[in-house]
């Protein structure tokens, strides 16, 4: 291939700009790297956050995109996993060091010196990316390649702490938030063999988290609702952004009962000492998963034909696809296209 590659994505200049084309050179693939053609990109509310600078660590100009599913097109002298043409996925981290503690005990996630897709790298709103091999996952046939980005953060997110917290069949699960993360979730852990109860804001999503997965819903907003439901669930997941009386979810756990954080509420959570010491109860958070776990999450995906509810729009209407999801009508993850879809 050339030593050099010309990428043509879209771009943010600064926080409240709309994206515009933007054109930028690579240097020589790395012996342990690869390069992607860009089928699918997932937009994910961390791309909103990551051009708006609200996490403070923004290069501009900025190009986002970490759900991304791709064909590898070029691999380094070093890559074994993946063969040109491979199917592959690349989510929230493109590379990691593979010397720390986490690394060698297979917690890649956890990588204190990872790097990410978004973070000091151009994403996936492109026509092509690249990436350590190491990031990449391949993508299971019979996958749906159109919906699969969504699974490589908000799938990910959801499951990886299924597998780390050892969730059983046999426990009884709720899920705050039915949007783009919890309706994967709701999906999963049906599928895991739980009893799921999903919280919803709006009596109106109650039949929609029905058909996903939910046994039963609760309303978020009813606070009488929710306290008789005290000492109900062994797990809740918590998947909103925004801050809520955790105390009262806290009291629906059930003794030794875990409440779970993945969605990224900015304010300090309020939660009593004495709910958690008489009834054993803990309190937790996590990322994505590591590449093994992602591989395992495809996997149990298509066992259980498990597929995020996705929208398309092409990639020339990011801009459009961006307003809509930052409107709330997004249905329940975005995937932008890449040209035409005869690349499957």
């Amino acid at each position: 291939m050339n030593s050099k590659t010309t990428i043509n994505a879209y771009a943010v200049n600064q926080p409240g700009d709309k994206f515009e084309i933007f054109s930028y050179r690579l240097g020589t693939l790395l012996p342990n790297e690869v390069e992607l053609d860009v089928l699918y990109c997932g937009i994910c509310h961390s791309d909103v956050s990551m051009a708006n600078n609200e996490w403070g660590m923004t290069e501009y100009p900025f190009v986002g995109g970490h759900e991304v599913i791709g064909k590898v097109v070029a691999r380094g002298e070093l890559v074994e996993h993946v063969t040109i043409g491979s199917l592959v996925g690349l989510g929230w981290h493109c590379g990691y060091c593979h010397n720390c503690d986490s690394c060698k005990s297979g917690d890649l996630n956890l990588c204190a010196n990872a790097e990410g897709t978004i973070v000091s790298h151009h994403g996936g709103f492109a026509d092509k990316v690249r990436a350590k091999a190491s990031s990449v996952v391949l993508i299971p046939e019979g996958i749906d390649l159109k919906s699969a980005g969504p699974m490589l953060c908000g799938g990910i997110t959801v499951y990886n702490p299924m597998k780390q917290f050892e969730v059983k069949p046999t426990d009884k699960v709720a899920v705050i938030g039915i949007g783009g993360l919890g309706h994967i979730a709701l999906k999963l852990l049906n599928a895991w063999g739980c009893e799921v109860t999903a919280f919803t804001s709006s009596d109106s999503k109650r039949e929609a988290a029905l058909s996903m997965g939910a046994d039963n819903t609760l309303n978020s907003c009813d606070a009488d609702a929710i306290t008789a439901a005290a000492g109900s669930f062994d797990y809740i997941i918590s998947t909103v952004n925004v801050s809520l009386d955790w105390n009262l979810y806290l009291n629906t756990l059930k003794p030794k009962g875990r409440l779970h954080f993945v969605g990224a509420v900015m304010e300090p959570i309020n939660i009593g000492a004495f709910g958690l010491i008489m009834g054993q109860k803990s309190i937790s958070g996590s990322p994505v998963g590591a590449p093994n776990t992602i591989k395992e999450m495809f996997e149990f995906s298509k066992l259980h034909a498990i597929q995020p509810e996705v929208e398309l729009f092409p990639m020339s209407e990011i801009n459009e696809a961006m307003e809509h999801l930052k409107a709330g009508k997004a249905k329940y993850r975005i995937v932008l296209f890449n040209d035409t879809e005869s690349n499957n």
